[in-house]
């Protein structure tokens, strides 16, 4: 039996390997989101302050576990082998969990996760015991309810004090400041970086070791008592500091500012959170030793009382963890999404918005412009004009190849703000949480830059509202997951253990897969928006062009064939590729402005040919999409299918279009497009076919020969591809009167 559960905790640890990596890939977002996007660095050096941080507050950390031992559940209640199960219950919902939001690029908490995890597991196995007993016991004997109410009045107060305060100080330093700032830094600039160092380092003293191993009671007795002491002498200190520094370097005061403060949130999320992702197996482990050392005790009867007691984390495990959590750092892809989902609704320019707009945010939206107008009725025009001039953007003299999301300023704001909170909140022992105090400081921040004006206001509200969304699902999701794994793993037995282990693996590897595929595209895209010039830009639309007409031949024949068979799952696929094809080519035109900045000034005419030709192949992602769409929606809909007259119609049509697929790649490819002629009089021929097929159907309809259904649906099929050959036609052109235009004839 001690075989079994040795092999449990041997699991365990595997799991919070896993648990590490995918939680410091949402994590980062947290220290990593201000500095990358400043650019206050370049990306090494931006990974090595952080992940010195995150050693640091990982070695620092006493890794007093209470959370997972006694936080939510009263170990006196439990046996050893039903808190096995509880353990193992959050753990592998800790790592879908967390893998499923690292993929999509949403940041959550990984506190939430944790403690709705253990409480939905420990109610699970409350319940079981209530139900197995004779009675006389409740809920409440076995579950500390108070925790998860704690955390859930944590989110509501981190997501309204943070946005407030963040919009706030940031439209006051905006102000003294501007956007031009490099002038005023050398009057205010030891100021401003004293009140955001005094912060820090209450913030690193209060939060980031308060837990650390050096800290004895007395001292962090010393700390509460001289609070005040501590804040005036270190502003005064900070101040006077960075004014000689300054006066005697030249010392950048925002870029010191940023990274100490990367450094200082780094430090504190490992030294602080790093129980949410080892909390678990430390317990379980510990659980094991007592249970060892019980002498020969049943598993089944041995209760955890030894569990409520304080036992410190060996530090092997914890400089382990400090490891794992830098390697991680260096190398997780989705750390990267997860950052970009925050930056890309901060940014002060506007661009690829990913959320779509909702009626919350609309209304939003609107109520704040008519809010605006009414102020600009009441406020003198001197303070307005005031104010308008210090929110002017400001351009760099010499243009920049890829500029920062944001500028230091307002990376500094974040971190300073950041820090006051969490630190204020720790030390009044209000139940802030580190991810969203960050995160909602960095909205409320963005909104006052003015970054979000009236071109993306209404999509990065839907995207702010679709996080925080996420935040409170965390919660439901963590709970009933958890709750179910323990009802499995109590009624199965051992074997859907290993089971949902194997399950949960394979979740992670087809997850990185996906992930991998999608961020593969995407940095494609992206190379060719930052690459294209006036003497590539050819090249680059042609090669495009010739993969996706291609591709648009291979699944309008797929799609014939899955129509003739009936064949879901190759409809499917053909449906997925088509949107693929589609979400890269909107990509292009969302990005249409920065490729036709990025074309020489006297280029108007090659960034028009460029517009269109994209124009043109859009029209025929639509043709193609109303194509495939409708054909997987009757086969999945069970309706009756095309008969054999109307399949070989198709087909004949599929192949004539696929002909002059062929004819117009080939022109593209060898830049010869002698073969006009011949193309028009294959469109000619197509339309002739198209208007004969279309009397075919009437004279089936007639004779009641087909049904409703499939004749609606080939109709729309001819109408489709008569509209895809026009757009192909007319790509053709463009492509032609392009090239013609390039070759200067």
């Amino acid at each position: 039996m001690e075989t079994y559960y040795l092999i449990l905790i041997i699991l365990l640890f595997i799991l919070a390997s896993s648990d590490l990596i995918v939680g410091v890939s949402n994590d980062a977002v947290n220290f990593l989101n201000s500095a990358i996007g400043s650019k206050v660095a370049s990306f090494k050096v931006i990974m090595v302050v952080a992940a010195l941080g995150v050693l640091f507050g990982a070695v620092f950390s006493s890794g007093m576990m209470e959370v997972a031992r006694k936080g939510i559940m009263d170990p006196h209640m439990f046996t050893f082998s039903e808190v096995m199960i509880i353990f193992l219950a959050v753990m592998i919902t800790d790592v879908i969990l967390l893998d499923v939001y690292n993929t999509a690029g949403l940041p959550t908490s990984t506190t939430v996760s944790i403690v709705f995890e253990l409480l939905g597991a420990s109610v699970a196995m409350a319940s079981i015991k209530i139900l197995m007993s004779d009675g006389g016991v409740s809920l409440s004997e076995f579950i500390n309810s108070s925790k998860a109410l704690a955390i859930i009045f944590g989110i509501l107060l981190s997501v309204i004090i943070a946005f407030s305060v963040g919009a706030v100080i940031q439209y006051f330093t905006r102000m003294a400041f501007s956007f031009n700032f490099k002038k005023r830094m050398k009057y205010i600039g030891a100021v401003w970086g004293g009140i955001a160092f005094t912060a820090m380092t209450y913030f690193l003293l209060i939060k980031g070791a308060k837990s650390a191993t050096f800290m004895t009671d007395d001292v962090k007795h010393w700390i509460t008592v001289n609070s005040s002491m501590l804040i005036v002498y270190s502003f005064i200190g900070w101040t006077v500091l960075l004014q000689l520094l300054y006066w005697l370097f030249r010392l950048n005061i925002l870029k010191f500012i940023v990274l100490v403060g990367t450094f200082s949130l780094a430090m504190a999320f490992a030294g602080n959170d790093l129980v949410n992702f080892i909390g678990v197996p430390i317990a379980g482990y510990n659980s094991y030793q007592l249970f060892v050392d019980s002498g020969g005790a049943s598993p089944d009867s041995f209760l955890m009382e030894g569990l409520a007691g304080k036992v410190p984390t060996p530090i092997g495990f914890l400089m382990l963890a400090g490891v794992v959590m830098v390697v991680t750092l260096y190398s997780s892809k989705k750390a990267r999404s997860v950052v970009k989902t925050s930056l890309d609704l901060s940014r002060q320019e506007e661009g690829d918005e990913r959320f779509r707009p909702t009626w919350m945010s609309k209304i939003l939206v609107r109520s704040s412009l008519n809010m605006s107008g009414g102020l600009k009725k009441i406020v003198p025009e001197v303070i307005r004009k005031g104010v308008t001039k210090q929110f002017e953007p400001y351009k760099e003299p010499t243009e920049v190849k890829d500029p920062p999301s944001f500028d230091l300023i307002r990376a500094s704001v974040n971190l300073t703000v950041a820090s006051i909170l969490i630190a204020f909140g720790t030390s009044m022992k209000l139940p802030l949480s580190t991810t969203y105090v960050t995160f909602m400081v960095a909205m409320g921040t963005s909104l006052s830059d003015k970054a979000w004006d009236r071109e993306s206001a209404v999509y990065r509200i839907s995207g702010v509202f679709a996080v925080i969304g996420g935040w409170f699902l965390t919660a439901i999701s963590a709970f009933t997951v958890a709750f179910i794994f323990v009802y499995t793993f109590f009624y199965g037995g051992k074997f859907t253990v290993f089971a949902m282990a194997a399950i949960a693996a394979y979740i992670l590897y087809r997850t990185h897969i996906l992930h991998r595929k999608s961020k593969k595209a995407e940095d494609e895209d992206a190379e060719v928006v930052q690459t294209v010039t006036d003497e590539n830009i050819a090249e680059t639309t042609n090669k495009g062009i010739v993969r996706n007409i291609q591709k648009i031949s291979e699944e309008l024949k797929k799609t014939f064939a899955g129509l003739e068979k009936e064949d879901i799952k190759e409809l499917k696929k053909a449906k997925k590729e088509i949107q693929k094809i589609t979400a890269r080519t909107k990509y292009l035109k969302d990005h249409i402005n920065i490729i036709v900045d990025k074309l020489k000034q006297e280029s108007v005419d090659t960034a028009y040919y460029f517009v269109t030709t994209l124009d043109y192949m859009r029209e025929m992602l639509h043709s193609i999409t109303f194509i495939v769409n409708p054909s997987f929606d009757h086969v999945d809909n069970n309706h009756k299918p095309l008969i054999a007259g109307q399949i070989e119609e198709l087909k004949m049509l599929e192949k004539m279009i696929g002909d002059m697929i062929t004819v117009v790649t080939q022109s593209i490819q060898s830049q010869d497009f002698a073969n006009q002629e011949e193309l028009l009089a294959m469109e000619e021929e197509l339309l002739d076919q198209i208007r004969k097929v279309n009397k075919n159907q009437i004279k089936r309809l007639k004779n009641a020969e087909v049904g409703t259904k499939s004749s609606i649906l080939f109709l729309n099929i001819v109408n489709e591809l008569k509209n895809l050959s026009l757009q192909l036609v007319n790509l053709y052109k463009s492509q032609r009167d392009f090239m013609d235009f390039k070759n200067g004839s």
